[in-house]
């Protein structure tokens, strides 16, 4: 009987390449609604788990938001934190193109070009975060620093209070 191979995504391959420990979390997706549904799905506390968001500058560059899932985006201070006079939210349909990813399996790990990227400072207080794998239906389980590390962002104050 074969050995059913484990599915790598490229944000795996990347940590496994830079010596990154992490811990992969699999569940079964059909239909992805949001963050909250997958901690709950998975029985995770909401607040160590993150979502990426992309938003476009006024400069058309990309940039990449990681913050925890029941946190709102604060428009002025990411734009703020990127050096740009505004953000707008990518549109769904662009995801894609953009990132290399899907909606609801987006990571700030290996998209297809490595955008400017920030995380939310309460990630600092942490231990561990878990966000997107790279595909629906996978979440990585890894310290901040590490995740920092791995798509070269910076921890700044970015969501809304």
């Amino acid at each position: 009987m074969a050995k059913s191979k484990e599915v790598k995504t490229n944000a795996m391959r990347i940590l496994d390449g830079m010596k990154i420990s992490y811990e992969a979390k699999t569940y079964e997706c059909k239909d992805f609604v949001d963050g909250v549904q997958i901690a709950d799905l998975l029985g995770l506390p909401h607040e160590i788990v993150y979502k990426t968001l992309v938003a476009q500058g006024a400069s058309k560059q990309y940039y990449v938001y990681v913050i925890p899932i029941e946190a709102e985006l604060d428009m002025k201070k990411a734009a703020k934190s990127v050096g740009e006079k505004s953000v707008a939210m990518l549109h769904v349909k662009d995801i894609n193109a953009v990132t290399g990813y899907i909606r609801g399996g987006c990571t700030a790990i290996g998209m297809k070009k490595q955008y400017v990227t920030r995380i939310a400072q309460s990630a600092r207080e942490l231990e561990q975060i878990i966000v997107s794998g790279g595909r629906l239906g996978i979440q990585l389980k890894l310290s901040p620093d590490d995740l920092k590390a791995a798509c070269g962002g910076e921890f700044d104050d970015i969501t809304r209070e």
